[in-house]
C-alpha cells in the first residue's frame, strides 16, 4: 500500500515524463543489443586529437562566443548596448535612431544610425563576473559578442555569424512573439547546431504576454522551452523578475539599472504563478534530461544546483532553451541574462567542431578539432570588410594559436601569407594584440582571401566546411550618372567580395551592369553606399525578379556538330538525355552532369568539355533568358574524329544538343515565392487580406490578439512591388510587413506567355 501511495502521484501527475523515460530506456536497451556484422568499410587513418592542457581547460571554461539574433525591431542592438554598459566596455548608454544623436555603439555606419537598423554584423568582446546564486559565488568570464541584423535582406550577416559561434541569444518581442524572421534565424541556428537562450524583450510594452511567447517557441520553433524567470509586474508596472531556479526576486535599481538587488522574499502577487512555473520548468527539464528525470521519478526534490546543471546539459545538447525576460530599454533583466549566458551556453571545448582532410577523399569521415593552444593552427575567415587600413578579415580560431607576424597558409589557394597586424574588434574600434588562442574571434589586416577560407600553419591539410549562401532573388540595372569613373567598378568589386549574396554581372544583350541581391532594401543600401563612400551617384533601372527556367519531362538527344572552314575542322557527336532533377539535400545542388559512356566512343579527355558546354547552356534559357535549374544531363554515347575533334567541338556540341531538345522537355518559367508577414491594427484586417488577394497571395495563417492583427501569406515577388505604399495607404500608415524567400514555383500560363513575348522583343531578328 505504501509503495502504491509513493509511486501513484508520480505516475498520474506526470504521464508524459514517465512515457518519455520509458521510451529512452527502451532506446538504450535496443542500442545495447548485438548488431548484425557490418560490411567492411574503407579504412582511414585515425585522426590525432590533441589533448587539452590544464591552462587550456581553465581558459576555455570561462570563454563564451555568442551572437544576438532576432526579427526586425525586437531590440537586439539595444540589448547589446546594455550588455556593453554593464560589463564596463562603454561609459554611457546610447540609443538607436530617434532617441539620441550619438547612436548605439554597435551601429557604427552612418546609414545604420539614420535608418535605425543594423546592416552589418559587428563584433565586440567584454568581461562579466557571473553570479551563481545556488553556490553564492562569482566567476569572471570573457565573452565575444556578435550583434547581427534582423532584416531578411542582410541574412548572410546572420548566417556567417552563427557559423562561427558556440551559442546564441534569440531575442523575441513580448508582444509580437515568434515572427517570420524569427523562424529564419531558428533555421540558421539549427543548420550550424547552435544552442540558444531565449530572451523575451519589451516586457514593459502594453499587451506583453510572455506565456504566449513561451508556447510559440514550443509550437512554432519546435524546441522544448520553459521560463526560468517570472516577471514582477507587467507593462508599465514591470519592475523585476523572480529567478525560478534559485527562488530569488531580482530587481534593477540605481543609475540606468546598474545596481542588481537580490531578495529572498518573493512578492505575494506572483507567488502562486512562480510556484506553478517552477514546477513546469522542472517537469519540462525532466523530459529532456535523464539525470533530472530520474530524480523526479524517484519523487525526490531536485536542488537548485541540480536544476542549473540540467538546464546546462539540455541547452548544450540542443534539447532545450531556457527563457529569460526583461526590458532592455528600461534597463531591467539584462544582468541575469548575462549570468544565464555564462551558466548555460557552451564553452568552445563543448562545441563539436569538424574539419575535412583535403588529402583524403570526400567520403572520408570528418576530423574532430581540439581547441588546444599547442595544436596545429586551424581558423576560418568568416567575414571581410574594407577598413581604413586595407582589407579586414574576421577570423575564428578553432585550434592552435594565431600570432602576429606568423606565416599562415590558405587551404583553398595554397598561398602562404604573413599576418602583419592582429586586432580584437570593438564595433568599429580595434585593439592590437600579439596572439589569439583557440576559441577566440579576431581580425587580421593585409591578408588577401575570400569569405569562408580556412587558414592553417601549413602542418595540416584541414579545411572547414563553408557557410550556406542563399541565391539572390531581385536584380536592378545600374549605371553611373555622367562619366564612369574607376570608383564605380572598385565599389562593385569590394561589395561583391564582402557580401556573397551581392552579385554583379553584365547583361550580354543590353550591355547593362546588373546587380542582384536579397531584396529592394539590400540593393538600395549598396547604391547609397556607393554615393557616400565612393562619391559615385548611380541611376537604377526598374527592379527585376530573378526568374528561373526548368524542364518538366525527359528528352533524348542525338546531336552532331560539324564545321569545315579549310584545314582542320570541328567534329563532335553526343547522344544522351536530359531530365528533371530534385534538389540534393546534402549538396543543395539541383543541376548535375553524368557520363555513362562506355567503350571509348568519346575519349575521356573530351568529356569535361561536354560538361562545361552543358553548364554554359544552363546560364540562359530560351524562354525568358533566365538561368535554368532542376536539370540533369546524362551522356550515353557519341563519336569523334581523329583529326577534327577537339574540346571546343564537344563543348559546342553539348550546347547545341541542349538547345535543340530543350523545347521537347516541356520547359516552364519559375518565379520566386515569398513568405510575407503583415502586422497591422485589427480594424484593418479586411483591407490587408483584400490587398494580398489582389496580388495573387495565398493566406497561410492569421492571428488576432488584442488590437493587433498578424497575417502570413505566400506571394510571388513579382506581385510585391509597390506593396509598402499600398499597405501604408490602406492602414493609415500603421501597418508594416516583412518578407523572405521561400521557393521558386511555375508561373501562370498567361504570365509565361507575356514573359516569353517580352524576351523575344529583346532578341536580334536572327535569333527570333
Amino acid at each position: 500500500m505504501l509503495l502504491s501511495r509513493t509511486w501513484a502521484p508520480a505516475c498520474t501527475t506526470r504521464p508524459s515524463l514517465l512515457s518519455s523515460w520509458l521510451r529512452r530506456t527502451a532506446a538504450t536497451a535496443s542500442a545495447l543489443k548485438p548488431e548484425e556484422p557490418a560490411q567492411p568499410e574503407a579504412s582511414y587513418p585515425e585522426p590525432v586529437r590533441h589533448p587539452l592542457s590544464e591552462d587550456d581547460v581553465k581558459k576555455l571554461k570561462y570563454q563564451r562566443n555568442i551572437g544576438v539574433s532576432a526579427h526586425i525591431d525586437s531590440g537586439k542592438t539595444t540589448l547589446t548596448e546594455r550588455i556593453l554598459y554593464y560589463t564596463g566596455r562603454i561609459r554611457d548608454i546610447h540609443e538607436v535612431r530617434g532617441r539620441d544623436s550619438v547612436g548605439a555603439k554597435m551601429d557604427s555606419m552612418d546609414l545604420e544610425r539614420e535608418k535605425g537598423i543594423t546592416i552589418q554584423s559587428a563584433a565586440t568582446f567584454c568581461d562579466w563576473e557571473a553570479t551563481n546564486l545556488a553556490k553564492n559565488t562569482k566567476e569572471k568570464y570573457a565573452i565575444n559578442i556578435i550583434d547581427t541584423p534582423g532584416h531578411v535582406d542582410f541574412t548572410i550577416e546572420v548566417e556567417r555569424a552563427l557559423r562561427v559561434l558556440d551559442g546564441a541569444v534569440l531575442v523575441l518581442c513580448a508582444v509580437a512573439g515568434v515572427q517570420s524572421q524569427t523562424t529564419t534565424v531558428d533555421r540558421q541556428m539549427r543548420r550550424y547546431n547552435v544552442p540558444r537562450i531565449s530572451f523575451i524583450n519589451k516586457m514593459d510594452r502594453p499587451g506583453a504576454n510572455p506565456w504566449r511567447i513561451v508556447n510559440q517557441i514550443r509550437t512554432k520553433l519546435r524546441i522544448q522551452a520553459a521560463a526560468v524567470q517570472v516577471p514582477i509586474g507587467s507593462e508599465d508596472a514591470f519592475g523585476g523578475v523572480v529567478d525560478l531556479v534559485n527562488w530569488k526576486a531580482i530587481y534593477n535599481q540605481g543609475v540606468k539599472g546598474n545596481e542588481v538587488v537580490v531578495s529572498d522574499e518573493i512578492p505575494a502577487s506572483v507567488m502562486e504563478l512562480a510556484q506553478a512555473k517552477r514546477a513546469e520548468l522542472i517537469e519540462t527539464l525532466a523530459e529532456v534530461d535523464d539525470p533530472l528525470g530520474e530524480i523526479v521519478l524517484m519523487d525526490e526534490t531536485p536542488t537548485n544546483q541540480d536544476i542549473m546543471d540540467a538546464i546546462r546539459r539540455a541547452t548544450v545538447s540542443l534539447k532545450f532553451s531556457p527563457v529569460f525576460m526583461g526590458s532592455a530599454i528600461k534597463n531591467t533583466g539584462v544582468q541575469p541574462l548575462l549570468d544565464g549566458v555564462c551558466h548555460y551556453l557552451p564553452n568552445p571545448s563543448e562545441s563539436e567542431i569538424l574539419a575535412h582532410d583535403t588529402n583524403l577523399p570526400t567520403s572520408a569521415p570528418p576530423v574532430p578539432l581540439s581547441p588546444a593552444a599547442d595544436a596545429p593552427l586551424v581558423g576560418l575567415a568568416f567575414k571581410l570588410e574594407e577598413g581604413r587600413f586595407g582589407q579586414l578579415t574576421y577570423m575564428r580560431v578553432y585550434q592552435g594559436t594565431l600570432k602576429k607576424a606568423m606565416q599562415i597558409f590558405n587551404a583553398r589557394t595554397g598561398k602562404k601569407v604573413k599576418v602583419p597586424r592582429l586586432v580584437k574588434m570593438h564595433s568599429n574600434e580595434m585593439e592590437d594584440v600579439d596572439s589569439i588562442g583557440p576559441g577566440e574571434i579576431c581580425a587580421m589586416f593585409g591578408v588577401e582571401c575570400s569569405s569562408g577560407d580556412t587558414f592553417t600553419d601549413g602542418s595540416t591539410s584541414f579545411s572547414m566546411t563553408s557557410m550556406y549562401v542563399p541565391e539572390p532573388v531581385i536584380s536592378l540595372s545600374l549605371k553611373p550618372k555622367g562619366q564612369e569613373t574607376p570608383n564605380f567598378s572598385r565599389a562593385l568589386n569590394r561589395f561583391q567580395k564582402e557580401d556573397p549574396t551581392f552579385k554583379v554581372h553584365i547583361d550580354h544583350d543590353s550591355k547593362e551592369t546588373i546587380i542582384s541581391g536579397m531584396g529592394e532594401l539590400h540593393l538600395e543600401i549598396y547604391v547609397e553606399r556607393m554615393r557616400r563612400e565612393y562619391n559615385t551617384d548611380c541611376v537604377t533601372g526598374k527592379p527585376r525578379v530573378a526568374f528561373r527556367e526548368t524542364i518538366t519531362q525527359r528528352a533524348e538527344f542525338t546531336y552532331t556538330h560539324k564545321k569545315q572552314t579549310g584545314g582542320a575542322g570541328q567534329y563532335a557527336r553526343v547522344i544522351g538525355h536530359i531530365e528533371p532533377m530534385e534538389v540534393d539535400p546534402e549538396t543543395g545542388k539541383d543541376v548535375a552532369f553524368e557520363s555513362v559512356v562506355m567503350g571509348g566512343n568519346i575519349p575521356t579527355n573530351f568529356i569535361p568539355a561536354v560538361e562545361k558546354g552543358f553548364y554554359e547552356a544552363l546560364e540562359k534559357g530560351t524562354l525568358s533568358g533566365n538561368k535554368i535549374t532542376g536539370c540533369r544531363m546524362v551522356l550515353k554515347d557519341g563519336a569523334f574524329h581523329a583529326v577534327d575533334s577537339s574540346e571546343l567541338a564537344f563543348r559546342l556540341a553539348a550546347i547545341g544538343a541542349f538547345r535543340e531538345i530543350y523545347r521537347n522537355a516541356k520547359p516552364v518559367i519559375l518565379e520566386p515565392i515569398m513568405n510575407v508577414e503583415v502586422v497591422a491594427p485589427g480594424e484593418f484586417q479586411s483591407q490587408v487580406i483584400g490587398g494580398l488577394n489582389t496580388r495573387r497571395g495565398t493566406i497561410v495563417d492569421s492571428e488576432v490578439r488584442d488590437d493587433e492583427f498578424t497575417c502570413q501569406a505566400e506571394v510571388a515577388l513579382n506581385d510585391m512591388f509597390g506593396y509598402s505604399n499600398q499597405l501604408r495607404g490602406s492602414t493609415q500608415g500603421k501597418g508594416e510587413f516583412s518578407m523572405e524567400y521561400k521557393t521558386h514555383q511555375p508561373v501562370l500560363p498567361n504570365v509565361q506567355k507575356e514573359l516569353e513575348e517580352e524576351y523575344r522583343k529583346t532578341l536580334p531578328a536572327a535569333k527570333k
